[in-house]
């Protein structure tokens, strides 16, 4: 036997071999045979050519790739793999083999292809790596320091606070462990589930591993081998849920042009020679035509310029902004982690395993057999001043450099459970900005409701969808009980009032009560954010496309919503008067139907979808602080592109109560039966068994 391969009812990959080299290869291969479009599109976003065939929309997300050196940076995580772990590197190399192979030989290529008039490409040995950049470059949020100057310079310092909350470009995730003594079986219990944009084909790919050295189930991300962030061998289970730590930086520069080439001001006070030069862009465009970008590529000692240069930004302000961030560091993006995960036996093997990791820096739960539990944080995160962690800082002044790496933060159990939703926690000393705590301690809540729970119980938690957060505009509304002014509510106004003041708070898809609540709750954030007292921070600078969604007024009053009604005073503004007039408003035009009506899936697709495509997506329950963690824009739009992007229970009484499910299907082929088979799933809150016995899978292949 080299390798086989099996299928269950969903359609996922149950992969047997020989050694774990050629256990690679399978994954490689049936990865290119189910995602072969999701993976050209995912090495084309590393290497910053996807506007090739993406055309102008994806020229923004190129630059930065190309300015920030990701692909460079992989190839260099790779090289040093080879020197540091060569067995880590060969077992990658057997990988893209395997991808390699699935791309020649797939016989039914997806009609993306032919949309474009691409073939797949060849992938490198440190393509893996680079996938693995470009998907968490943006993770851990380093765009909101823009935003923290931004917001402080043309409202004041006290205005970082006010509108801090989880921005809307920062991915989370709900994760609970509950040990032993807390279940039916006596055994601990995993359950989560990570908020990620919800792409199509899905962003993790559930899978099977097993060869003589390990037998592990769990959610890989495409294009990359094992399974890193969830997963259970059968006697030890983990997951991961982000830990909202800040481990990269900005830096102002001061650049200048000279006959040799571009020379950045340092903290010594005298010019050094940066790194310099040009590479181009093609962009795809109508009728077949196309256009070549080009583009500086300049680094200091800091690290990569990713914005402005020179001559500064586009608008002529004097700035240039260079990211360090540890992997252009550290030639280390912690593959070497991943193969001892999937060799793990017990806890003890998945934390010395997570002192290789590297990014993103998360807060990990594990739990095995034996009763070994795991609360940790894992990543690599610098030592440096706090100024770092808010704002760009200064490249030309001192006081600013890495000194060294934290050592990452372990906590316990509270109660025999341990609960993340990126509010603050063990990671708070590595942080900046967390989640509200609503999610989470509205899980602590539900667990402490119960005194033994089993892995049939936990989707009651996943899709909780009780909305804390609403407590601050309804006590608003609930101040409106007569004229502050000189007139009283409408009637209309009045009635809409009392039936959000009776509501229960749920934001279920056929409420319309959870519609009415957030037409007013949009009308707030419309009306606030477009107030005189607010218009400075509406103009953001002019930094790349790809960051403006950190920049954006309308989403950062959405988000911190709760703040802004609570603070003593919020510029002046009158708030009792912008809830009656935004109570009025949706009084006179009600929404016409429920909440799932107008919140309805928008999954991310690299090619457009049709408007009629976009009205075929599914209604959803839930809310951005909901546990049912399905984010709208409030003021922008009700459409969910954030939610759930898996959903898993790891039963460690017995792998084969565990469960799982994800948006979509096992497969990236439109027209596949897998395609988009668990939806219904995945809309109803079940969750289909995870299956590891062969005999009872379909044998498709032995290659």
């Amino acid at each position: 036997m080299s390798a086989e391969t099996y299928r269950d009812a969903w359609g996922i990959p149950h992969l047997r071999a020989d050694t774990p080299h050629a256990l690679a290869r399978a994954q490689g291969r049936v990865t290119a045979r189910d995602r072969a479009w999701q993976l050209e599109v995912e090495r084309h976003r590393a290497q910053g050519t996807s506007a090739a065939f993406l055309g102008p929309g994806a020229l923004s997300w190129d630059r930065l790739a190309r300015r920030a050196r990701l692909a460079d940076t992989a190839r260099r995580c790779f090289t040093a793999l080879e020197q540091r772990d060569p067995e880590t590197a060969a077992w990658v190399r057997a990988y893209v083999d395997g991808v390699n192979e699935g791309l020649a030989g797939n016989g039914q290529p997806a009609p993306e292809f032919a949309r474009t008039g691409l073939t797949p490409g060849q992938w490198d040995p440190w393509t893996p790596l680079g996938v693995w950049l470009a998907t968490h470059i943006l993770f851990a949020g380093f765009p909101a320091k823009l935003w923290r100057e931004h917001v402080s310079t043309h409202l004041g310092p006290e205005a970082v606070a006010l509108f801090a909350a989880d921005g809307p470009g920062t991915a989370g995730s709900n994760g609970w462990l509950v040990s032993g003594e807390r279940t039916t079986t006596g055994h601990a219990l995993i359950a989560g589930d990570p908020h990620r944009f919800i792409e199509d084909p899905g962003v993790y790919q559930q899978i099977h591993l097993s060869c003589p050295e390990f037998d592990v189930v769990g959610l890989a991300v495409p294009g990359v081998p094992g399974v890193a962030h969830f997963g259970h061998t059968g006697t030890v289970a983990w997951a991961i849920t982000n830990a909202m730590a800040d481990y990269q930086d900005l830096y102002r520069e001061r650049l200048r042009r000279t006959g040799a080439g571009v020379e950045a001001l340092g903290p010594d006070g005298t010019w050094h020679r940066a790194a310099r030069h040009t590479e181009t862009i093609d962009v795809a465009g109508d009728a077949g035509q196309r256009e070549t970008v080009e583009v500086e590529i300049i680094e200091t000692d800091r690290g990569p310029v990713i914005a402005g240069g020179p001559e500064g930004l586009d608008d002529g302000t004097p700035t240039a902004l260079s990211l360090r961030y540890p992997p252009r560091v550290t030639a280390d993006l912690g593959f070497g982690a991943l193969l001892p995960l999937l060799r793990a036996r017990r806890v003890a093997d998945v934390d010395r395993a997570l002192d290789a990791w590297a990014e993103p820096v998360n807060v990990v739960q594990a739990a095995d057999t034996e009763g070994g539990l795991l609360h940790r944080v894992a990543g690599r995160v610098p030592v440096r001043p706090t100024a770092n962690g808010l704002r760009p800082v200064p490249a030309w002044e001192p006081g600013h450099a890495w000194t060294g790496w934290h050592t990452p933060p372990r906590a316990g159990l509270t109660d025999g459970v341990a609960v993340m939703a990126n509010q603050r926690g063990p990671s708070t000393p590595l942080g900046v900005e967390f989640a509200p705590p609503h999610r989470a301690e509205r899980i602590a809540a539900l667990l402490a409701g119960k005194e033994r729970w089993s892995a049939a119980d936990m989707p009651a938690i996943h899709t909780d969808t009780h909305l804390a957060s609403a407590g601050p505009l309804l006590d608003h509304l609930a101040a409106l009980t007569g004229p502050p002014a000189s007139t009283a509510l409408a009637p209309e106004a009045a009635a809409l009032r009392d039936r959000l003041l009776a509501w229960n708070r749920r934001m279920d898809a056929d409420s319309a009560d959870a519609a009415a609540y957030a037409a007013v709750r949009a009308a707030v954030v419309r009306r606030l954010a477009a107030h005189p007292a607010l218009a400075s921070a509406s103009a953001a600078p002019a930094y790349p496309e790809v960051l403006q969604p950190w920049l954006a007024l309308v989403p950062r009053v959405a988000y911190a919503l709760e703040h802004l009604l609570r603070a003593d005073d919020l510029y002046g503004i009158d708030r009792a008067a912008t809830v009656r007039a935004a109570l009025e408003e949706v009084a006179a035009r009600p929404p016409a139907g429920t909440w799932g009506d107008t919140h309805r899936l928008a999954p991310w697709r690299a090619l457009p979808d049709t408007a009629a495509a976009r009205e075929d997506e599914p209604g959803l329950s839930g809310d951005h602080d909901c546990v049912l963690c399905t984010s709208p824009v409030p003021g922008l739009t009700d459409r969910a592109a954030r939610g759930p992007a898996a959903r898993y229970v790891w039963d460690l009484a017995d792998r084969g109560n565990s469960r799982w499910v994800v948006p979509h299907g096992a497969s990236g082929l439109p027209g596949s039966p897998h395609h988009r088979d668990q939806q219904p799933l995945w809309l109803d809150g079940e969750l289909a068994p995870v299956v590891t016995d062969f005999d009872r899978l379909t044998k498709e292949s032995d290659d």
